[in-house]
């Protein structure tokens, strides 16, 4: 058919794989230009396109299983998604999809673009008239397993396991402890025998297996999520007809598939009830024995299985394992709307290339879905704050925009923070915006916590940095990012700039430490001084940390919150070190060099005024050698950094008040005449 490639069978997988697989590339982290290192994530450009939305309808999926059943027999085989191409990623790691009770290889068809981009993708496809017993496909994948990991031992092997596969995924990595893998289950069927399926059974036991499984199917459809793309089309701007089309278009899709089941032979069902029993008894009596790396994609309106106290009791089980909880999806969760399994792969910091996840090295940039979303989650903050960037040219000449930023990196942005770090989201949108450059931010090691469960509305700011490749702020992390020729965001003022007190806005907490300069000119960076100010516009503080101190029993309870904080941070990252030492010396470093305890102030919203960013003229450090061998060099440049961010705060305090558009209500008059995407002009630099 079409839409995949030459099947490929069992025995002769690794050679057949090998004879079709891409040619070999140069390793490389890092391309040259003109002189000067420059990112490349591994061949993979920021806002690269992952096909999310290419797939428009269910009718694409329907017509391509409707194929296979039509033509297709034999025994199990590998498929390779054409539409998947080839991977972009330099040294891609395999990822196996295995198929739900189905057997359909294309049920991954609205992620092969995605996936196909950062993985080596294979789909198992399991044809309706096959009855290879479960132990038998168990083997067939686990040979694929075993032969990669002897090819690239350090390489991790991500299996992606769906319903039924889910139950393969789990008894392949029971049986192979030592094996590098990483499982992405969706709505695993390891709670069968707790399932609706038995009740469904046996109510329809009179009528034909066919109407069995068109009754499943029906329950399988998920209507609702429909109706909310259709929803979500309209609010984006799209005609409600279009809206309207596709969601009668999927429906009518589904009906249609009902005609397949005449070509079902007859025993159909009660082997494919056989095979899950048998599936989901081996997984639940071996689960014990699985210490892989365990991502649960989880339905919570899944009306086929109870997929959400399943994920609760796999959570329980399963010493690596982290949930992700979809609210308002059904059991077909990977064909349903607003589903990026690569996405989540990345904000859960699995992706990687050998056996422990590495920030720098290992970091994708973000796709143009994933800017999406993140348009989708900063729309309020953008719309309340409307922000105005500026820019300094080498000549000191002041613009509106960002041409005054180097082309190239790598690239050290100082400036402040305001509170509770409210610039960050606009600043690395608009610079991947406009200049599709991934500003990797260095940030307080608490802001990385290992997430055992999410929600799926949207991502929060964790998944935000780590989609936006934030790391933890450490000398290795500052010292790995500007040797790959990253664009590097710090804040020398760290939480206490961001947590600060009443009366404190627009001022530099800054340490005495020139560290940052001296590391910078190491590789020969520039460094870009920028300030921003407009918190005062947006908030009132209502009570910060020298309230909550001056209150009975508010030292005690600060004691006892920034604790909690420290404990959460150990049982977040220890796996991370080496030896508990070197965990103490991270503590004290960043938790315990300030006095102030760490508290997140209250506060109160204004009528919402505007951000306005100014970044100041580039400063090289190619050929300052002294300030890598005279501390006082070094001291002077830093003095001479901060006290540019010193003055472009008070440039942007004094120019903002000549904005006419300053306020909101000026701002959205402007956008309703002239249209919402315009562009509000600012003052006059």
């Amino acid at each position: 058919m079409a839409t995949l490639s030459l099947s490929l069978a069992h025995p002769q997988v690794r050679a057949l794989w090998r004879q079709a697989g891409r040619p070999q590339r140069a390793r490389g982290r890092h391309a040259h230009a003109a002189g000067r290192v420059q990112a490349s994530y591994r061949g993979l450009e920021p806002l690269y396109d992952d096909g999310y939305g290419t797939v428009k309808d269910l009718g694409h999926y329907y017509r391509a299983i409707g194929e296979l059943v039509e033509h297709d027999g034999g025994p199990p085989r590998w498929l390779c998604p054409v539409d998947a191409g080839e991977p972009a990623v330099e040294d891609a790691p395999v990822m196996l999809y295995l198929p739900g009770i189905d057997g359909m290889g294309m049920g991954l068809c609205m992620h092969h673009k995605a996936l196909g981009t950062i993985f080596e993708l294979r789909c198992m496809h399991i044809p309706l008239r096959d009855r290879t017993p479960f132990e038998e496909l168990v083997t067939m994948v686990e040979d694929v397993v075993r032969a990669e990991h002897s090819a690239s031992p350090t390489k991790p092997i991500y299996i992606l396991g769906n319903s039924f596969g889910g139950c393969i995924a789990l008894a392949v990595a029971a049986r192979n402890p030592g094996t590098d893998l990483v499982l992405v289950l969706v709505n695993p069927a390891t709670s069968f025998e707790r399932s609706r399926i038995k009740t469904l059974l046996s109510v329809f036991s009179p009528l034909s297996d066919r109407a069995c499984i068109a009754a499943a199917a029906l329950l399988n459809y998920n209507i609702h999520n429909e109706v909310n793309m259709a929803l979500s089309m309209m609010k984006s701007g799209r005609h409600p007809f279009e809206a309207l089309s596709r969601l009668t278009s999927n429906m009518s899709s589904s009906l249609k598939h009902s005609k397949m089941l005449d070509k079902l032979p007859k025993d159909t069902l009660k082997w494919k009830i056989k095979l899950i029993k048998q599936a989901a008894s081996y997984a639940n009596s071996h689960i014990q024995s699985v210490t892989a790396e365990v991502l649960l994609l989880t339905s919570c309106a899944d009306r086929l299985l109870p997929s959400k106290s399943e994920a609760n009791r796999l959570q329980k089980k399963l010493p690596k394992c982290r949930v992700f909880f979809f609210e308002k999806h059904g059991h077909s969760l990977l064909l349903e709307h607003g589903v990026h399994v690569s996405s989540i792969i990345k904000c859960s910091s699995l992706y990687r290339h050998s056996r422990r996840y590495h920030r720098v090295h290992d970091y994708i940039p973000p796709s143009a879905t994933d800017m999406k979303e993140a348009d989708k989650i900063s729309r309020g903050t953008m719309l309340k704050t409307c922000p105005a960037m500026y820019s300094t040219m080498e000549d000191g000449a002041v613009v509106r925009g960002l041409a005054g930023l180097p082309e190239e990196g790598p690239v050290l942005l100082v400036g402040n923070h305001m509170l509770m770090g409210t610039e960050i989201i606009p600043l690395g949108a608009e610079l991947m915006r406009r200049r599709k450059v991934v500003v990797r931010g260095v940030a307080h090691p608490l802001l990385f916590p290992r997430k055992a469960r999410t929600r799926s509305q949207g991502h929060d700011l964790f998944d935000f940095l780590n989609l936006w490749g934030g790391v933890p702020m450490t000398y290795r992390c500052m010292y790995e990012l500007l040797a790959a020729g990253e664009f590097v965001l710090l804040y020398p003022g760290g939480y206490r700039e961001a947590l600060h007190c009443k009366g404190e806005e627009h001022r530099l907490f800054w340490p005495d430490q020139a560290e940052f300069v001296r590391m910078a000119a190491q590789f020969d960076a520039t460094i870009v001084p920028f300030g921003v100010v407009g918190e005062d516009d947006l908030v009132n503080l209502l009570w910060t940390f020298d309230d909550i101190r001056s209150v009975p029993f508010g030292r005690k309870l600060l004691r006892g919150y920034s604790n909690h904080l420290k404990l959460r941070f150990i049982t977040s990252q220890e796996h991370s070190f080496s030896s508990l030492h070197e965990l103490r010396l991270r503590l004290v470093g960043f938790c315990c060099r300030d006095t102030q305890e760490v508290i997140f102030p209250g506060a109160v919203p204004k009528i919402p005024g505007r951000f306005y960013y100014r970044f100041g003229k580039p400063i090289p450090t190619r050929g300052r050698q002294d300030v890598l061998t005279d501390r006082r060099g070094a001291t002077e440049l830093y003095f001479d950094v901060k006290s540019e961010v010193e003055e472009i705060i008070a440039y942007l305090l004094e120019k903002r008040e000549e904005d006419r558009y300053r306020s909101i209500l000026p701002r959205l008059l402007h956008r309703a005449v002239r249209g919402s995407k315009t562009e509000v002009p600012a003052f006059n630099p």
